[in-house]
């Protein structure tokens, strides 16, 4: 199967995220068989394909939840981890990791809110213990933030009490609290029931309407047809293609990219 080489951003984006050639294994399993990906900024890029084709594995490995074992990740032009000489990885050091990892938000399909902690709290925690904000200061932004995602009314419940749609809506709002240049959404509606997922789809468009730049790994075609300004599809571990979005849907290249499209559509 092919292995596609990725695009560069559209003429005049500075680039946000460009990996290349990322080699990811799990003992003898290949995972990740040379992904490159280049994001640039107010893009929105929907990653699709197969469960088990190493979208998920992509993702987390941009933000170091996985550390890679070949190629390199840079994250606005810094290098977050290098290709050396004998084809391993060299990773920066931790500080200079944790920084660039900041400038990314994610949002996971297991929401990964805290239980004992309200709305509120959870949208509060992360910029007040890892970026030392005083709590007059965020919590003005926090209120804002749920305003946004339409949740200031569950400011002070707990996630026990919410919906599917409303605690990943609540993730969202969390991670932009953070105040990310980039967001990473892994799969953010394959937990939740139909009719929740239009809600949460809802604030990602949102978002893109307001040039965020995204990488999505969705089963959503809509949302990927719809909002997403690239196609990526990946299957066993590699890029097979990558188009515009209408140029995706319209009329793939790969005969893999049309059997995949045909049993989603």
């Amino acid at each position: 199967m092919p292995n596609m080489t990725s695009n560069p951003p559209p003429s005049g984006r500075p680039v946000m995220i460009a990996a290349r050639d990322i080699v990811k294994s799990f003992g003898p399993h290949r995972v990740l068989d040379r992904v490159s990906l280049t994001l640039g900024q107010g893009e929105v890029v929907a990653v699709i394909g197969p469960s088990g084709s190493g979208k998920s594995t992509f993702l987390r490995c941009l933000n170091h939840l996985e550390t890679i074992d070949e190629g390199s990740i840079e994250v606005e032009g810094e290098a977050m981890v290098r290709a050396v000489p004998g084809g391993r990885s060299q990773y920066a050091g931790d500080a200079d990791v944790r920084r660039l990892c900041r400038k990314m938000g994610m949002v996971f399909q297991s929401f990964n809110l805290f239980p004992h902690m309200t709305v509120l709290q959870n949208v509060i925690e992360a910029p007040i213990t890892v970026k030392g904000m005083a709590r007059a200061e965020i919590v003005p932004k926090a209120e804002e933030l749920l305003r946004k995602v339409g949740l200031l009314n569950k400011r002070d419940n707990y996630p026990g009490r919410l919906s599917g749609g409303q605690k990943q809506r609540v993730a969202i709002a969390r991670a932009l609290a953070m105040e990310p240049d980039i967001m990473l959404f892994d799969e953010p509606t394959s937990a939740l029931d139909p009719e929740l997922t239009g809600e949460v789809l809802r604030t990602m468009k949102q978002l893109a309407d307001e040039s965020m730049t995204m990488l999505v790994v969705t089963h959503e075609m809509g949302f990927a047809r719809e909002v997403a300004h690239r196609v990526i599809f990946m299957d066993e571990g590699r890029v097979i293609e990558e188009a515009p979005s209408a140029d995706f849907f319209r009329e793939p290249r790969q005969a893999r990219s049309r059997e995949f499209l045909a049993h989603m559509l």
